[in-house]
Order: C-alpha cells, then structure tokens, then sequence
C-alpha cells in the first residue's frame, strides 16, 4: 500500500531527537511520497537537506507563511521568487491567510497571497493554502485570481459542505488529516458527499495528531489512522483508500 502525505514539516525541530527513525516509520507504515511545505526563510536549507537525504521521497514546496508575514514580508516575497528561479519545486506553499492568530497583518496577507498565486500561474505551478478563520477572505482572492491552469489544495480543510464544494469549484482538492478523526472535528458529517476524486491525504506532522495520538506530536506514519477512518467514511478497503488519494495528488503535484 502506497500512501501519499501531502503536508509534513519533516524538518521541524519537534523531530531533532528522532527524525531518521520517524522517517523510517513512515516508510515501513507505507508513506513513500512527502510533500514538504515552506513557512519562511529560516528554513529553507532544512528543507533542502531532508531533500538531499530522502530525494525519492521528499518534495519540497516553496512559500512564505501568513502568520509569518512580518514587517520584512517583502524580502521574504523577494526570497520565495529568487529560491523560484534557481530550482524546481512541486508547488507554492504555504500560502493563504491566517485571521486566528493575528488579524492587524491581514491587508500584508492578503497581497502576499495573491502575489504567491500568481507566481504559481507563472510557474505553472499548484498552491497549497492555510486557511485559518479567513474562508471568506481566501475565496475573494481566488475567485478574482481564477483560471483553468490555477489548481492546488485546500491544506487542513476544516471549513463546512458549502465551503468544500466552492473550493472544488475552483479546481482545489480538500486536504484531509487528523481532523477528520476528531469527535468534534465536524468534517466527518460531510465527506461522504464529497467524491473521493477530490481528496488528499495530509499529517501536518508534527501538529494535528489523530486520534489516539491527539495531542502528542504527529508524524507521517500517523496517515495510516486518517487513511482507517476514511476507509470507514467511504466504505472502501484502506488499500483503495490509499491508492485513490495518492493518484489525486498525483494530479496535483504532477509528480
């Protein structure tokens, strides 16, 4: 069985004790492909080593974080469009707004989210987007940036049925992970009217931990108890489960 997670901070520091050993906890539970995002500079060359250690596993997403969108968000832009230029990568991510933590930055989020965008339709590229209390303010951007080539995923979906379909709407798959095994995580209610078609599989190891992991930190080998759920949701063996998200994400990524 072939497992795609779609979103994991391998290079965080919560693994600097243990990362070799949970990389390869992932491989044995099956996770082969890890789609890397980028927060900001700081940890660009992380990024690139846990590449350089893991080439046929690791794939590395370039981006700059809303909620590290600071006062310097234009020499991160200018970073993120330079690291562009030199290399490639599997998407721009990751990118959105973020209106829990910090509400005072969001005119700054919002240009450099569609700025990021529209480098994705430059570079031909798909998003990976943080969407945190901001649904209303994500989707004025992409229904004003919209176009055929413009694809991603809707990283960490939390949002309601009528949310999912409008990010379907706009060629975006729902990124599906710990949440989705959660008692109050709500997801669960209404994914079975969501065709599979349109899911990925993500950790966002090492935050998001599924149950009965929840509240310890995630890790990618954890996907298999998102990949069980969505196995129960969906009426499907898990292999089914595993094989169709990763083909999804295949037609995201490309790769």
């Amino acid at each position: 069985m072939l497992i795609t997670d779609t979103h994991s901070h391998i290079y965080s520091e919560e693994f600097a004790d243990d990362r070799d050993a949970m990389m390869q906890r992932a491989f044995d539970a099956g996770v082969k492909r890890i789609f890397v995002p980028s927060i900001d500079s700081s940890y660009t060359e992380k990024m690139y080593a846990m590449e350089a250690q893991y080439p046929e596993s690791v794939f590395l997403m370039m981006g700059l974080h809303p909620t590290y969108v600071k006062e310097n968000y234009e020499d991160e832009l200018r970073h993120v469009e330079t690291e562009l230029s030199k290399r490639k990568f599997a998407a721009i991510g990751e990118i959105g707004i973020d209106l829990y933590w910090d509400k005072t930055t969001l005119p700054q989020q919002q240009i450099a989210f569609r700025r990021q965008i529209q480098l994705a339709k430059q570079y031909k590229l798909p998003i990976n987007i943080h969407c945190r209390e901001a649904f209303d303010e994500i989707f004025e951007i992409l229904d004003a940036e919209k176009s055929p080539e413009l694809r991603g995923i809707f990283h960490c979906f939390a949002g309601n049925y009528e949310q999912a379909l409008h990010a379907i709407s706009l060629n975006m798959k729902l990124g599906i992970g710990g949440v989705a095994t959660f008692k109050n995580g709500k997801i669960d209610q209404f994914l079975n009217q969501i065709d599979l078609e349109n899911i990925v599989l993500e950790t966002d190891s090492p935050y998001l931990a599924p149950v009965p992991f929840r509240g310890k930190r995630n890790e990618s080998s954890y996907i298999v108890k998102v990949v069980s759920k969505l196995s129960e949701i969906y009426g499907l063996p898990e292999s089914e489960i595993a094989r169709i998200t990763t083909e999804n994400s295949r037609a995201v990524f490309g790769i």
